[in-house]
């Protein structure tokens, strides 16, 4: 897989099986069409290509939206080298960008630059300035422009259509089996561990404390049964999100205690996968209800992973 930062860059050494958007979560219905421009791309000798943006274009129009994303962009290209698509262009969404007409930008980039053959567009995206882009202005430039198009049909999961706004609603409501489910892996992050409080270790649950991205979703604040991975190395774990409360505390935090490990693991990368919902963030009144707690979610951790 090939990855570009500007369409600009890309000169494709054959037509493309194209499609466009942002892709935040790679969920299965992103992976439905991706699936489609590959096989496309297999059976008309094209190179499949994606086509995305940086930042968001709802960042771009308004910086204090508080968007944050389902997947950054190092997680994009994790997923989307799986998918086994030729080519992604990581396209700059800047000023003169925005300006473009939805015609502007089928003229410019997608047939001229991207040398588009097949178009697979989501059943709901709009592209172009004043979103005057569709699959209708696509349908209408079709014949003078030769390439052919096809609509993705809207995905759902036991009757409800999959989107990343669901898939977020469902993380921040602590639904991680559900979003799960719409997105087709389970939820992840990574981080380097960086010195914390050292509290847990003083009531015998030492937990390393992961930087994460500010504008990387976190789920509901609470406690999560989770998978992580230190290099090829995994380990259960149980995840806290939130700010201590018991403790007094201010700042958010990601602080997860490894089952069965020991070890000075400062600096180095971690990856923490999740599993399942232990329950909400909690305010004890004492330490020893906290112990108490701890003690739980550990057994229902180890019951989890055994009945894998």
């Amino acid at each position: 897989m090939k990855i570009f930062r500007d369409y600009k860059e890309f000169s494709p050494p054959l037509n493309t099986a194209l499609s466009i958007g942002m892709f935040d979560g790679v969920h299965i219905g992103h992976t439905a069409i991706i699936q489609r421009i590959v096989e496309k791309a297999k059976t008309e000798n094209l190179s499949s290509t994606l086509l995305t943006f940086e930042p968001h274009p709802r960042l771009f129009f308004n910086p204090q939206d508080p968007l944050k994303h389902l997947t950054l962009q190092d997680e994009k290209i994790e997923l989307f080298r799986k998918s086994g698509v030729d080519n992604v262009i990581f396209q700059p969404f800047d000023q003169n960008f925005s300006q473009l007409s939805g015609k502007e930008f089928i003229q410019n980039v997608v047939v001229h630059h991207l040398k588009a053959k097949h178009i697979v567009i989501g059943h709901d995206h709009v592209f172009g300035k004043n979103k005057s882009g569709n699959f209708e202005l696509l349908e209408n430039l079709a014949t003078e422009y030769q390439y052919t198009l096809e609509k993705a049909h809207a995905m759902e999961v036991e009757g409800e259509i999959v989107s990343s706004t669901k898939i977020r609603n469902a993380l921040l409501n602590g639904e991680i089996k559900k979003a799960n489910n719409l997105l087709g892996y389970n939820y992840f992050f990574s981080g380097e561990i960086v010195h914390g409080k050292k509290l847990g270790r003083t009531i015998g649950y030492p937990t390393a404390n992961i930087f994460f991205k500010k504008n990387k979703l976190l789920p509901q604040f609470g406690a999560y049964i989770v998978e992580v991975y230190l290099g090829d190395d995994f380990y259960p774990g149980m995840l806290s999100i939130g700010n201590n409360p018991t403790f007094d505390g201010q700042e958010v935090s990601a602080e997860v205690h490894i089952l069965g490990f020991s070890g000075n693991i400062y600096g180095k990368e971690l990856k923490v996968v999740f599993r399942d919902f232990l329950h909400e963030q909690i305010k004890f009144p004492s330490v020893d209800g906290l112990i108490q707690c701890l003690d739980e979610d550990k057994r229902k951790t180890e019951m989890f992973f055994e009945q894998q």
